[in-house]
């Protein structure tokens, strides 16, 4: 296994395009990593100048003690599995797996011997002569990823392999995925829109924005403590409420409450400053009554959950976003109270976030 390590990793494509800025990262030998964030931020051209099949502009990419920058793709060591799968559609399963050992020139006895027992780790093997077109997507992520598996690679490279999954069968899938890449035991590299995986799966995320890292951290360090606005409206389910905000002493005021300072901030900030107070739907305690310290509004909105539910609050002209436990009915039209947990909430100055002097900082990259 290898670690894989990027150095000031550049991609400019013809009329100026900057897809990747001087990038900067490391992967570590065995880790699962998520390259997370929106639609064109350059996670993908990421990925494919990690296997070679874009070349970098500027900048180096190594694989363990390896520079293969320049290096063809077949050269790397790394197999990739694409949103689509690329099966080829008149092999059979075995036949594909066995497809990149043919094109290493291994014997035709081993690389069926290799392709038959992989298929049978991954539960492919009465599959085994059927072809893609006969198989449910989720049979046919298998024979991709069994493809891939079946030359032992130094390096996986995911493409949102799961997103042509339906909702129920990626779940299934991702708990696959995780126990298999545990299992192996291979640096893996995934790439994902979706904020649920990377939370779900990975051991560490990079979230990126107009080809650039903004942060970097374990999915808990990024939920809790986003590094940047950014970073806290895009990560979650829901994403964190960010209200307009003024310091007083040692209190805040915003949509006409006024609340304790987040925990630790009292000796970073000063009397009448400006910020962007945020706070996450999951860390506000709703209340039925008139409580100190407490966000109060007009429920607008209840959207149901299942064992919980998403509650607006119009705070004034702005909308508050708190998570209720079923044990409260909230009620359209009625008056609701959301207190912060102080230990939850954070402060963001300039789009980004208030450190209090004793708190140890994540990985972080400046924008």
């Amino acid at each position: 296994m290898a670690d894989i390590t990027l150095s000031r990793l550049a991609k400019v494509y013809p009329g100026g395009v900057q897809a990747l800025d001087d990038l900067e990262l490391t992967v570590r030998d065995g880790e699962f990593f998520a390259l997370l964030g929106p639609s064109g931020c350059g996670k993908s051209t990421l990925l494919r100048t990690i296997a070679g099949l874009e070349a970098a502009t500027a900048g180096t990419i190594r694989i363990g003690d390896r520079d293969v920058t320049d290096l063809q793709p077949g050269k790397r060591d790394i197999a990739m599995v694409f949103q689509d799968y690329a099966l080829f559609p008149h092999m059979t399963v075995n036949e594909n797996i066995a497809y990149p050992l043919k094109v290493k020139k291994q014997g035709k006895a081993e690389r069926t011997e290799k392709a038959r027992r992989t298929a049978e780790e991954l539960g492919l093997g009465q599959l085994a002569e059927r072809r893609p077109g006969q198989l449910s997507g989720g049979q046919q992520q298998r024979a991709a990823l069994a493809r891939a598996m079946a030359c032992h690679p130094e390096v996986f490279l995911l493409d949102e392999p799961l997103s042509n999954l339906d909702a129920r069968m990626r779940l299934e899938a991702r708990t696959f995925l995780k126990k298999l890449q545990r299992e192996l035991g291979v640096t893996t590299v995934f790439v994902t829109h979706d904020q649920a995986e990377a939370l779900a799966m990975a051991d560490r995320i990079a979230v990126m924005e107009g080809g650039r890292l903004r942060q970097t951290g374990t999915p808990t360090e990024v939920f809790r403590r986003p590094a940047s606005t950014f970073v806290a409206s895009f990560i979650g389910s829901t994403p964190m409420n960010l209200l307009d905000a003024e310091i007083q002493g040692e209190a805040l005021t915003t949509c006409g409450s006024t609340l304790p300072l987040p925990a630790g901030t009292a000796d970073v900030v000063r009397d009448g400053e400006k910020v962007v107070y945020g706070i996450r739907p999951e860390y506000l305690c709703w209340s039925d009554t008139a409580v100190e310290g407490a966000l109060e509004g007009t429920v607008s909105v209840v959207e149901n959950l299942g064992s919980a539910q998403l509650v607006s609050l119009e705070c004034g002209d702005t909308t508050v976003r708190v998570v209720v436990s079923e044990d409260h009915e909230p009620v359209v039209g009625g008056i609701g109270r959301a207190v912060p947990r102080q230990d939850r909430a954070l402060l963001y100055r300039d789009g980004d976030l208030v450190r209090a002097a004793d708190t140890p900082s994540e990985e972080t990259v400046p924008a």
